[in-house]
């Protein structure tokens, strides 16, 4: 009875702590090894190419041509992590329009491009790279790709930012319509 006594002086709360903690992590092994507990890479139910627009509003551009450009690449930095060069499958620029309406007919507007910010753009960049599907949606670089998500493109001279407008799946009917040239791009007017 005494060496129990001795034996818990000198057991202190910080040894009490580490021995729990490791308890803890032998069962949480345990179970994902049985096979209770999914870990992400069991999660993953496909991996396929997707599409997806980043809307820019605001872009601020002078020169003749906007400087992306159909089928080619551009770097994305997705939450400020940098990920990778995606292919450029679509670009849509419309000059930043203004809304009036007559005086003399108050039922009827019309929308005219704003002539005060001739160089303000707004551009949707479609965008295309492999992810993995999970139930939650597409994984691109270990980040959810969904709409609303901040989305920085980069290419040798430009670097815009905006937000995810929409996420689509492609599947192979739709890919091969892609790569027909079912979608224009829009140059700068």
């Amino acid at each position: 009875m005494e060496k129990i006594k001795e034996i818990l002086k000198k057991i202190r709360l910080v040894d009490f702590i580490i021995v729990a903690f490791f308890i803890v992590a032998l069962a949480v092994g345990g179970y994902t090894y049985k096979g209770f507990r999914q870990t992400a890479d069991k999660q993953i139910e496909a991996t396929s190419k997707i599409v997806f627009k980043v809307y820019m509003r605001g872009v601020t551009f002078s020169g003749d041509k906007l400087p992306i450009v159909k089928g080619e690449k551009t770097f994305i930095t997705i939450r400020n992590v940098p990920y990778n060069d995606v292919d450029i499958v679509d670009v849509k620029a419309d000059r930043r329009k203004i809304v009036l309406q007559p005086l003399s007919n108050k039922k009827v507007v019309i929308e005219v491009e704003d002539a005060a910010q001739p160089d303000l753009y707004d551009v949707v960049v479609s965008l295309t790279d492999v992810a993995k599907i999970t139930k939650d949606g597409a994984i691109v670089g270990g980040n959810k790709i969904k709409v609303g998500l901040p989305i920085t493109i980069e290419g040798a001279d430009y670097r815009f930012t905006g937000s995810v407008s929409d996420v689509r799946i492609v599947d192979a009917v739709a890919d091969q319509a892609v790569n027909n040239g079912m979608n224009t791009t829009d140059d700068v007017q």
